[in-house]
């Protein structure tokens, strides 16, 4: 069974754009340094699943896009990169603290669905994304919420 997510990332680090010029529009969701986001990612994400791309930081914050989950959790080998910004000392290779998926673009949308907007639309009001202080990077996303963001970028026909 697919589940849903919301990945955040903020564009000035790489957007929705930059995923879409990436080879084969696929990239590895690096640097996740939250333990309850790295749970999500090496414990409960698998390949199929779909997830909202989020813009955080940026004007307005809001959903960009849909990616799909291509390759379930593995060690993220930037934690043992000292040259990285995600490097973690830490982190040893032999027990990796910190984990990422590979995530393909399904679609950008035509505009950001603000989070103006999520906050004002019915069914959306318990949504992690919309809840004060909620600044975890992967969050999980009912069905139901899944598909009344479809609906308000206009792909409610279009298969979950």
């Amino acid at each position: 069974m697919s589940r849903y997510w919301l990945l955040k990332s903020e564009p000035g680090v790489f957007s929705i754009d930059d995923l879409q010029a990436a080879p084969n529009q696929t990239t590895s969701w690096e640097g996740v340094r939250n333990y309850q986001a790295r749970n999500f990612l090496r414990d409960v994400m698998q390949v199929g699943d779909r997830a909202f791309f989020y813009h955080s930081n940026a004007t307005p914050p809001g959903i960009a896009g849909i990616v799909e989950i291509v390759r379930a959790g593995y060690p993220d080998h930037t934690a043992f990169d000292p040259a990285s910004r995600y490097y973690d000392p830490k982190s040893d290779p032999a027990q990796p603290t910190w984990f990422m998926v590979d995530v393909r673009l399904v679609q950008k949308f035509p505009r950001i669905i603000a989070l103006d907007e999520l906050k004002r639309t019915p069914g959306l009001e318990n949504m992690l994304v919309i809840q004060r202080g909620m600044r975890l990077s992967v969050q999980p996303v009912t069905e139901a919420e899944w598909r009344i963001v479809l609906t308000l970028a206009g792909e409610a026909d279009r298969p979950a």
